[in-house]
Order: structure tokens, then C-alpha cells, then sequence
């Protein structure tokens, strides 16, 4: 007859010992490693097959030894910053109005009537169409590079914090009420936390769209930034330059969105609870 003992060993699971691990950094170490590897392969077929111009496909080894060749010459950096300080304050500017306006609108019934009309009609206007225009109104400096990356960012984190507003359960909000609870403290303690997945969902495509558009913003009347580091190899053949330019884009930006990631972990740490 089996004892007490022997269930409890019988029902235990010997777990491996690396069950605890968590691999995710290096499957996404690995998937990066990779592409490089593929990339190194495609241009090395290339070279001897000949699928296109090989001039026009420089291997990674080629990009690196020009990516180094500029942080020597101390100009990498320069044009980096230029890039990542344009895309923080034209999407912090972004952000603001987009989740100020998108919680107006989805708060108050008198702002979704008079904003959201608005905002929908200039909404599908690609950004792209407007650069000129803003290039005109706010001259070939900083300000209408700002201004552009806010625009585009703008749309996304608004339709995502208008969307999220509308999440908060209603029991929770008549029960808050019924105990009290002011309008703000019931925005604060119960509509906020319902809307943040939304709104940072809507901060990381904002962000993507930030370093889509900054290459097309220092296309046009800049002498810094990674996208004008793109548009002078395009314009003196340096394929090896514009892909520097290219990858750092990429990176810079995969960087920023792993910021994002960490800070809704933080933040969202009820929701895995």
C-alpha cells in the first residue's frame, strides 16, 4: 500500500536545470547574428554568380570598414546625435499632443464632436506630402524637422489613447464612484490603467514612424543626421556609406523600441501579475 511519501515523490516533476532560464535575449541575439550571416552569404554568392552589379551590394565586411573609416574621422557620432536629438523632441512633442487630445477626446463628448472631425480629415494626408510645406513655413532649420517628425508621429498615439479610453470597465467605474471617488481619481485609478496598454502601443509606432520620416526630413536641407549621411552617398556613389547610414537607422531605433518594451514591463507589471 502507498504511503503519503511515496505519492509526494511520485507526483514530483524533475525540472531541467535551465528551465528557469530565460533564452529570449539570446534568440534575439542569434536572429540578428543571423541576418548578418545572410547578408555576408548573398553578397559573397553574388560576387561570383553575378545577380546584379556587385558595386551596387557591398558585403558587411566592406560597411564595416566604412562605418569604422568615419568614427575615425570623429563624424559618426556627430551625425547620430543629430538624428536620435531630432527624433526625441519631435516625439516627445508628438506624444504630448497625442495623448493630450486623445484623452480629451475620448473623456469628454464635446471634444470628440469639435477635435476628432479635424484630426480625421487631416489624418490620412501622408506626411510625406506636407515636408515641403513645412520646409517653407518653418524655414530649413531644426524647427520644421521637429515639427514633421510630430506630425507623423502624432496620429498613431492619438487613434491608440482614444482607443484605450474606452477600456475601463464600467463596474469598476460606478463602484469607485459609489465609494466616492472624484472624476479625476476615478481617471487616475481606473480609466488610466485600463488605457495605458493602448496608449504604449501607440508610443512604439509612433517612435517607428519618428525614424521613418527623420531620413526624409534630413533628405531636405541638412548637414547632419544619418538620413543626410544617406542622401550624400547616394549622391557620390558611396553604396557602402549608405548602408552604414541604413543599419545605424535600424539599430538606433531598435535600441529605442527595446526602451520602450523595458518601460512597459515596468509599468504593466499588473497585467503579468
Amino acid at each position: 500500500m502507498a504511503t503519503r511519501l511515496d505519492v509526494d515523490e511520485a507526483a514530483r516533476v524533475e525540472l531541467p536545470d535551465d528551465a528557469g532560464r530565460d533564452w529570449t535575449p539570446v534568440v534575439r541575439a542569434a536572429s540578428i547574428v543571423a541576418f548578418f550571416v545572410l547578408w555576408a552569404v548573398v553578397s559573397w554568392a553574388n560576387v561570383r554568380l553575378v545577380f546584379i552589379n556587385p558595386s551596387l551590394l557591398p558585403t558587411p565586411w566592406e560597411v564595416g570598414v566604412a562605418a569604422l573609416q568615419m568614427l575615425r574621422r570623429g563624424e559618426l557620432h556627430v551625425h547620430i546625435w543629430a538624428s536620435v536629438r531630432r527624433v526625441i523632441e519631435g516625439f516627445a512633442l508628438g506624444a504630448v499632443l497625442g495623448v493630450g487630445l486623445g484623452t480629451l477626446v475620448g473623456q469628454w463628448r464635446w471634444a470628440r464632436h469639435s477635435l476628432e472631425p479635424i484630426i480625421e480629415l487631416l489624418r490620412p494626408i501622408p506626411p510625406l506630402a506636407l515636408l515641403p510645406m513645412m520646409v517653407i513655413w518653418f524655414g530649413i532649420g531644426e524647427p520644421s524637422k521637429i515639427v514633421f517628425i510630430a506630425y507623423a508621429c502624432f496620429f498613431p498615439i492619438f487613434v491608440t489613447t482614444v482607443d484605450g479610453m474606452g477600456y475601463a470597465d464600467e463596474v469598476l467605474e460606478r463602484a469607485a464612484e459609489s465609494l466616492g471617488a472624484s472624476r479625476t481619481q476615478r481617471f487616475l485609478h481606473v480609466v488610466l490603467p485600463a488605457a495605458t496598454p493602448s496608449i504604449i502601443t501607440g508610443l512604439r509606432l509612433g517612435l517607428g514612424l519618428s525614424f521613418f520620416v527623420i531620413v526624409a526630413a534630413e533628405f531636405v536641407a541638412a548637414d547632419s543626421g544619418l538620413g543626410y549621411l544617406i542622401n550624400e552617398g547616394r549622391n557620390f556613389f558611396l553604396l557602402s556609406q549608405m548602408f552604414v547610414g541604413a543599419i545605424l537607422v535600424g539599430l538606433v531605433g531598435l535600441v529605442a523600441n527595446g526602451l520602450v518594451r523595458r518601460l512597459e514591463s515596468r509599468l504593466l507589471r499588473w497585467r503579468e501579475q
